[in-house]
């Protein structure tokens, strides 16, 4: 018998299934897609790999896994998994190779323009039988934008944005400066002041994790937009429902949030200026089927070859376990 296979979701795309399944392997999926389920599933089955989504794996998922050889992400982002454990149990951990990255990018613009322009609000109006022609909206145009790391996601922003001629500029310590049409700045703070649009496209790590404060939200110039298509835990989202109910800012896009789903209460529940979808940035046709392959080939990469891309490794300390070798 061959591989198993566990998805953490309900389905893969069919491009990454048929590869899975052409190379031998068993794929199991979750019926509910419940971290109860997930916690079973990997107790009860020796799985050798598991295709990580949206659920989180924790040190007691992994260590109750003894058959698992490798943990494949269905995307970019990875802080849903222990690193720690995995690392110590010698499993490596891979990410998608950036193929949601145009799906990501184009989202965040249309975030942008639909606070700009007040497009969700506008067609709840009309709907409820109001033609409000009186509320304008903002021009992008002759603005400047600011993007907060630019890498794959952050540069497609950048081009889409400079096409409708905004000022593009970028805070990224880890990048290299010689894009040009791009203007660096040296520090958050300073990319906070001069933005009417700031979007932010980095990892959750330690010190990103509520990067955006109250205080550097006051930075920002009045009437800015933030969008935030990365993580949730970038933002601290009680400050910035307090900017936009203030007025301070004219609103924001936001596709992921530090609990999600978010609970009843919470204040972006109650502000139309804040328009929201539910993480699904990676979530078009195109770019599904591109991470499905992509994570497939990760798992084959190892269950088959024993390799890695060391590109897509999270985890290099794994390799002094010698159980993989980089490619």
């Amino acid at each position: 018998m061959g591989p198993k296979v566990l998805m953490t979701a309900k389905t893969l795309a069919t491009p990454g299934l048929a590869l899975l399944e052409q190379a031998g392997c068993a794929v199991s999926f979750l019926k509910e897609g419940t971290e109860a389920e997930l916690a079973e599933s990997l107790r009860s089955t020796p799985f050798d790999a598991v295709i990580s989504r949206t659920l989180a794996l924790p040190a007691m998922m992994i260590e109750t896994a003894p058959a698992l050889r490798v943990i494949s992400r269905h995307g970019v982002g990875y802080n849903n998994v222990d690193i720690e454990s995995a690392t110590r149990r010698g499993v490596p951990v891979l990410i998608a190779d950036g193929a949601n990255g145009k799906s990501v990018a184009e989202l965040a613009v249309g975030l942008a323009l639909s606070v700009a322009r007040k497009i969700t609000t506008q067609d709840a109006s009309i709907r409820a039988r109001q033609w409000n022609r009186s509320a304008y909206g903002l021009q992008f145009a002759g603005k400047t934008a600011g993007i907060v790391a630019f890498g794959a996601i952050g540069r497609r922003v950048a081009e889409i944005l400079r096409a409708m001629d905004m000022r593009i500029i970028a805070f990224d310590p880890a990048r290299d400066r010689s894009t040009t049409g791009v203007d660096w700045t040296e520090t958050l703070d300073e990319l906070l002041q001069e933005s009417d649009l700031v979007s932010l496209h980095c990892p959750l790590t330690p010190e990103t994790r509520n990067m955006i404060t109250a205080p550097r939200l006051a930075r920002m110039k009045p009437g800015a937009i933030l969008i935030n298509t990365a993580r949730g835990g970038l933002i601290d989202e009680k400050a910035l429902a307090e900017a936009v109910l203030s007025g301070h800012l004219a609103g924001a896009g936001l596709d992921t949030f530090a609990d999600e789903p978010l609970p009843a209460d919470h204040p972006f529940l109650s502000l139309p200026q804040i328009v929201m979808t539910p993480h699904m940035g990676g979530s078009t046709d195109v770019a599904l089927d591109g991470v499905a392959i992509s994570a497939a080939r990760n798992v084959l990469d190892v269950l088959i070859d024993g390799k890695v891309d060391r590109r897509l490794l999270v985890n290099p300390a794994v390799l002094e376990h010698r159980t993989v070798e980089a490619k």
